[in-house]
């Protein structure tokens, strides 16, 4: 009993499915004759005409004409949302302020970022305030009103 094997000599495209480019200017006999598909006179239709993407005749293109992005981007800086001891006034004595609560009250629009209390305004409560950054200024604030300050 003969069995055959597929060994990668018999491996074949289906007829029809690969076709031979079209030789293009290779005298009258063929198809592409003349200009060659290639218009009749001006610069695309001579060989090397064809001039790289952006180029405007020698007008000195935009992406030279733009100045320079200069200087350096850091991937890493931490972007917070500020929010003043002033604003935390709104909040009941004695209550956690945490990212969730400022949220609820509107005082930070999402909880992407996070969010750091500046000095600004005066404290009169007694506040737990659970955040991820302070100013000195804004530490010494709530601990004179009272409260507590946590680092998240």
């Amino acid at each position: 009993m003969d069995k055959q094997f597929m060994g990668s000599n018999s491996l074949a495209p289906k007829a029809g499915a690969r076709k031979a480019r079209k030789r293009v200017a290779r005298g009258h006999g063929g198809s592409g004759t003349k200009t060659a598909g290639r218009g009749s006179n001006g610069q695309g239709s001579r060989s090397g005409g064809l001039k790289a993407p952006g180029f405007e005749g020698g007008q000195t293109p935009w992406y030279r004409r733009l100045p320079k992005f200069r200087g350096f981007k850091n991937p890493f800086r931490v972007v917070y949302t500020e929010i003043s001891v002033g604003s935390l006034e709104r909040f009941e004595d004695g209550a956690t302020v945490d990212p969730v609560a400022l949220l609820r009250l509107g005082l930070v629009r999402n909880l992407n970022n996070p969010i750091k209390v500046l000095g600004n305004g005066t404290l009169s409560k007694k506040l737990t305030v659970q955040l991820h950054a302070f100013t000195a200024s804004a530490k010494e604030m709530i601990a004179n009103a009272g409260g507590t300050v946590e680092e998240i």
